[in-house]
């Protein structure tokens, strides 16, 4: 009789398979957890600090514009005065005289060597929870330019700040990408009369092309949104559609934002990525296998993400001020494309050779398309009703 062909030896038998589906529910639950925690507690970390320093000669005069958002004027002076996590405009115009004072103390101006301390400081909130801290000071005849804002040092680690100097006819002649290790800039420039520096100014290329690779490779919400989209791809070719609907669609919006044609607040973005996280982190879970039709989903929240990374260039003043756009829009996507390409090609082979095993379908698949829709869940409600 066949009655022991399918005996106790066999992999599908009860027992086996009931202390298997012990097992697999006890990693998945461990890692679901492990993964939502992680997510949760990086929430913040793809919002990179930036600020900007405006230089604007004019004749005997040098005027410097330092703007922060105001969540970052904490870390330099505390303007928040019944620590309540938020601060109100009666407190900012409370404390902005001792803010100007310590920004204008660490922002440092020398001609030919000589420093040179403000005649005049202000400063003003701006639309957007902005701080402006202006600082004026007396030009004579000078050659060269030197500017330093250990400022830097005193904000988060990671913190950019985007140096442009203009002209008197308001035109952009040097840009420069600032950090805590480069936080200093010399300039040759003859007279404050003159329009443009002696020596041209070093290509940011390089800063910009960083800068798109440090904001994907730390972009939690956006990397998680691939993830849930690439680990049900079965294929190379559904992989490229998919990656090429993202790209193609944010790179869109990044051009159209940055460009200034048109922009979507931060308070709308921030909150639609995060949306985006979770319909694909349920997707996932009602429509068992590879969801057809997925590059147009891709290429619908793809758009949206776009403005989320347009939010970094806004932010450095890019565009603005007659300062170049084309190098630092190209260069930044660029880079953002270089880390969405890197990450993809070390993560792909995994996620194949991970869907040949029947365990991993059937369990880990779900258990990570929830801890998606958990952790988008989470930077929704964060983002809708805590502003974060």
């Amino acid at each position: 009789m066949e009655a022991g062909a399918p005996g106790g030896t066999c992999p599908t038998s009860p027992f086996h398979f009931g202390n298997q589906s012990r097992i697999s529910f006890r990693l998945t639950r461990w890692v679901l957890v492990l993964i939502t925690i992680c997510s949760v507690s990086l929430a913040r970390a793809h919002n990179v600090g930036l600020s900007i320093a405006t230089v604007h000669l004019q004749t005997n005069a040098l005027q410097t514009v330092v703007a922060f958002a105001m969540r970052e004027t904490e870390q330099i002076v505390s303007l928040d005065a019944d620590h309540d996590g938020h601060v109100t405009t009666n407190e900012f115009f409370a404390g902005r005289e001792m803010l100007a004072a310590v920004v204008a103390e660490k922002c440092e101006v020398h001609f030919d060597g000589k420093t040179v301390k403000p005649d005049r400081i202000s400063c003003e909130l701006e639309e957007g929870d902005r701080v402006d801290v202006i600082l004026d000071y007396p030009a004579p005849r000078f050659r060269e330019l030197q500017m330093s804002f250990p400022v830097i040092q005193q904000l988060a680690p990671g913190h950019r700040m985007f140096f442009s100097l203009i002209n008197p006819a308001g035109e952009s002649v040097a840009d420069r990408l600032l950090d805590a290790q480069n936080d200093s800039v010399s300039i040759e420039i003859g007279t404050p009369s003159a329009p443009a520096p002696a020596e041209p100014a070093p290509c940011t290329f390089v800063d910009f092309l960083k800068l798109g690779v440090e904001h994907i490779g730390t972009g939690y919400d956006h990397l998680l949104f691939l993830f849930g989209l690439l680990i049900v791809t079965r294929a190379f070719k559904s992989a490229l559609t998919v990656i090429t609907a993202f790209t193609l669609a944010h790179s869109l919006t990044l051009a159209v934002a940055t460009f200034n044609v048109f922009t979507l607040p931060a308070k709308y973005t921030e909150p639609l990525i995060a949306a985006s996280i979770v319909y694909v982190g349920v997707e996932n879970l009602l429509r068992h296998g590879n969801p057809k039709g997925r590059w147009m989903l891709t290429f619908a929240f793809g758009l949206i993400h776009g403005f989320g990374f347009a939010s970094v260039l806004r932010d450095l003043g890019v565009g603005s001020n007659g300062s170049g756009v084309a190098m630092p829009l190209f260069s930044f996507n660029l880079g953002v494309e270089l880390g969405q390409i890197t990450l993809a090609v070390i993560v792909l082979p995994l996620i194949w050779k991970l869907r040949t095993k029947p365990l991993f379908v059937q369990r880990w698949v779900p258990a990570c398309s929830i801890a998606v829709a958990l952790a988008g869940t989470y930077w929704f409600a964060q983002r809708v009703w805590f502003g974060g």
